[in-house]
């Protein structure tokens, strides 16, 4: 079934865009397909077992795309992708827009059958692929089982892992139609939805982030400019396509016309020497990625990187110690600010001081803008210098919310701008300092967890009368959740029950709290409800000391 959905999309945004030239007639596929005619047999991407040239790229979107054309899919319907990294998902996001496709990389390996099912479902997905083995409860439970019932559903890809025997392996390996037909004519539309991101901000409710290629385009071609970029550049993600910072990476690499390196080899492997092995250039990843390398730099007695000269920190606020850090071992920090909703419009420059460098998260790239406005009163804009809500518009906004035109609406102030829930002030020059958020979604390690979502379901639990999710400060992952409980009268639970009831009621492991607070009276707003601010300064203070419940890395 295809869907109308309401978009921010207008004929005045298309005329001034493409007047400005930050929206161009050209689509993602028609950027790959241009290197492969130019260069057809230079390395476009790679993981730990596969090596695959431009033509290599576009050969296997136009197979993976002809083959979803002849099981029925046609443009506008949803694709979900479920899997480890691996260049299956990135044909699948250049083949919707080859075809007009809307390829939802979303789905997580913290994901749990029952989240993905909901997700296919809200989402009307004609296809999915999904890798065998893959997400947080895939030992217990069979999404195969539960997708095979959603009648939407047109066909179903089973991926098998990636290893040593991959090697020459195309994508979809034995999964296409060997009968299938030739491949139509490109979509030449770039301005229509292709890519469906959900993010669950603050509520912990999945929103539908919906995008162009143009307005995904946008920071990939500003932040390829910026920083020199080239058809020379290996440029290597340590973020998944599950993430925006994923995608938005690939999209650099692809308007570079480098090679592209996917994070695909299993923790506690040397990122150092993946980098030497590769000949890393530009490096993207979350702060605590940053750290690691820092740290194994340290351990290893490394100085300084060859060819790195280039780490993109961005997805979660990046501590001053950590830019410093690699600015004193030669790499130059892009840091970086952005979200699902606006793309990596934010960056340093390779020509900043080193001060704006540690201290700021940039300035805005050509076609998008940020103002800043009274968190009170969101539609008054604050003067330069003011500390005030985070707010932006242009070219690399979403086109809106899936199938949900109110917050689409809520989103924005009267006068169309971006409310992001982030505070923060911006200097004559248009760089942004951030100073706090004013949502409560807690980031570990670049990972958004709802404390809406914990502390719902710790309700569910018929000893605990009040419960509050708060972060908990950590070195290295920015943020870990503390679950706090006031329990109902004469009734108690042990932290090891509380924690089973929550993976019980569906709760990822990556989301579980790694601290506890039992308190014998929760703090409570005048209207009754709890008051979560208070929980969390009383625990920043240290008046009150959450247990540790896990030893995390």
């Amino acid at each position: 079934m295809t869907s109308s959905v309401l978009s921010l999309l207008s004929a005045a945004a298309l005329r001034e865009n493409y007047a400005a030239g930050i929206w161009r007639d050209q689509t993602i596929y028609d950027i790959v397909r241009a290197h492969a005619a130019a260069r057809p047999d230079d390395l476009a991407i790679r993981d730990s077992y596969r090596t695959f040239s431009w033509q290599d790229l576009v050969d296997a979107v136009d197979a993976f795309a002809a083959d979803l054309a002849g099981r029925g899919v046609r443009p506008g319907q949803r694709i979900a992708v479920w899997a480890a990294n691996r260049i299956e998902t990135v044909v699948a996001l250049i083949a919707a827009s080859r075809n007009g496709f809307v390829c939802c990389p979303s789905p997580h390996r913290n994901h749990t059958v029952a989240e993905i099912a909901e997700l296919l479902e809200r989402a009307s997905c004609a296809a999915f692929v999904y890798q065998s083995g893959f997400g947080a409860d895939a030992d217990q439970n069979d999404i195969l089982a539960v997708a095979e019932k959603l009648p939407f559903l047109r066909h179903v890809y089973e991926l098998a892992p990636v290893g040593p025997d991959s090697a020459g392996r195309p994508p979809f390996d034995g999964l296409l139609d060997p009968a299938g037909e030739r491949p139509g004519p490109p979509s030449a539309d770039p301005d229509r939805v292709t890519y469906l991101a959900f993010t669950s901000g603050s509520t912990g409710k999945p929103k539908g982030v919906m995008h162009s290629d143009n307005t995904q385009l946008v920071s990939a071609r500003a932040i390829a400019a910026a920083w020199d970029l080239s058809a020379d550049t290996v440029t290597l993600s340590l973020s998944p396509f599950s993430h925006n910072l994923g995608c938005g990476t690939l999209w650099t690499s692809i308007v570079a016309g480098g090679t592209f390196v996917l994070h695909d080899w299993a923790r506690g492997d040397s990122l150092v020497d993946r980098l030497v092995e590769t000949g890393t250039d530009y490096l993207v990843g979350v702060p605590t990625h940053a750290m690691d390398l820092l740290a194994e730099m340290e351990s290893r007695g490394i100085d300084r990187f060859e060819r790195l000269r280039g780490f993109r920190v961005s997805a979660a606020a990046c501590p001053e110690h950590v830019a410093a850090g690699l600015l004193d071992r030669g790499i130059l920090p892009q840091k970086g600010y952005g979200m699902t909703e606006t793309n990596g419009h934010q960056y340093t420059l390779p020509g900043d001081s080193r001060d704006r460098i540690v201290g700021t998260s940039g300035r805005c790239c050509p076609g998008y803008e940020l103002r800043v406005f009274d968190p009170d009163d969101p539609d008054r804009e604050l003067a330069a210098g003011e500390t005030g809500l985070i707010a932006g518009r242009g070219g690399s906004l979403m086109l809106g919310y899936f199938d949900d035109q109110s917050a689409t609406e809520a989103a924005l102030n009267a006068d169309g701008w971006f409310l992001t829930g982030d505070l923060g002030s911006i200097d004559a020059d248009g760089y942004l300092r951030i100073t706090g958020r004013r949502k409560e979604v807690i980031i570990r390690g670049g990972h958004n967890i709802s404390p809406n979502l914990i502390e719902e379901l710790a309700l569910r639990h018929a000893a605990v009368a009040f419960a509050a999710a708060v972060p908990v400060a950590h070195d290295r992952l920015g943020e870990q959740a503390c679950l706090a409980v006031a329990f109902e009268p004469g009734r108690t639970v042990a932290c090891t029950e509380m924690l089973a009831h929550l993976a019980a009621a569906g709760l990822s492991r990556y989301d579980m709290p790694e601290f506890w607070l039992p308190l014998d009276d929760m703090p409570l707003m005048p209207n009754g409800k709890v008051d979560r601010m208070v929980v969390l300064r009383q625990v920043r203070s240290g008046a009150w000391a959450p247990e540790p419940v896990a030893t995390t890395g």
